[in-house]
């Protein structure tokens, strides 16, 4: 999946949103970004100072103006309705276009608190296309206790010691948060427990048939964001130190080994790495 994101001179709002989506490391989703009015200018020093503040570096991107090979790509967000229709103008597939939010307002020229409230709204946005099913054909929503049994079927095709349906209905009435993917049925969830400002990942599972499709990272992405939002330390979660392709996975979205679970897992018994994501303050 080929992304796109557009702005006047590409030196603020369109490598804003590109730098964000890219750093979410979403498996088959490249991401570009360019403009129309410059070639080689570099990004906005508030743009650099805002992105950076979420730990983010854009500090050696420049401008670029776009391309017939990027009017081609799968997916096209621009910042604003005049974006779509120069590009439409440019023979861009109609179809393919968005203004991401409805629009995005210019902060050239602004302050810093102008370019941090149009960077808050980027990563709002730029979420709600994720999770929406914009970018990726799989949607990303909260779940509830009518999803208990898909949750508990998905359960015994993934593990060898699956949750059952009260163990999982326990848990969201003691207060952990479900997400479910549809893609379009049921193909996968995460399930996230919040205690004294930390959060846990309890179990993420995807469909076998879907595995390698991208819905394990947003997935996690989802869980990451939960728990950002949430002004939480740091996200944790427990995993085989055997299964090297989940480690990657999480490795990708940003956590880090930081300990061992001596025999954690049974059936067969083995050892658990804790990895961890902590989030600055």
């Amino acid at each position: 999946m080929k992304v796109l994101f557009v702005c006047s001179g590409n030196t603020c709002r369109s490598p804003m949103a590109q730098a964000y989506l890219e750093s979410k490391n979403i498996s088959g989703v490249t991401v570009y970004s360019a403009g129309f009015m410059s070639e080689g200018e570099s990004v906005s020093e508030n743009a650099v100072a805002v992105m950076k503040e979420i730990g983010i570096d854009i500090s050696d991107r420049v401008s670029r103006v776009i391309t017939k090979d990027l009017i081609l790509s799968d997916r096209i967000f621009c910042m604003g309705e005049s974006h779509k229709q120069i590009l439409i103008g440019a023979g861009a597939d109609e179809s393919k276009i968005s203004v991401l939010s409805g629009g995005i307002s210019d902060p050239y020229g602004g302050d810093i608190t102008v370019y941090r409230k149009c960077r808050d709204e980027i990563i709002g946005a730029v979420d709600n296309c994720l999770y929406g099913g914009e970018i990726l054909p799989v949607k990303i929503l909260r779940a509830d206790e009518s999803d208990i049994k898909q949750i508990a079927d998905l359960e015994k095709q993934c593990f060898s010691s699956p949750w059952s349906e009260n163990a999982i209905l326990e848990s969201m009435r003691h207060g952990a948060v479900f997400f479910k993917a549809l893609s379009p049925g049921f193909a996968g969830y995460i399930g996230v427990t919040a205690v004294a400002g930390e959060g846990y990942i309890n179990n993420v599972a995807v469909a076998p048939s879907l595995r390698g499709t991208g819905i394990g990272s947003l997935l996690i992405d989802r869980a990451v964001t939960f728990t950002r939002d949430s002004q939480l330390d740091f996200i944790s979660l427990e995993v085989r130190t055997s299964n090297f392709a989940a480690i990657s996975l999480y490795s990708k979205a940003g956590f880090k080994k930081e300990g061992i679970r001596r025999n954690f897992y049974e059936n067969p018994r083995e050892d658990g790495a804790v990895m961890t994501r902590r989030f600055k303050k």
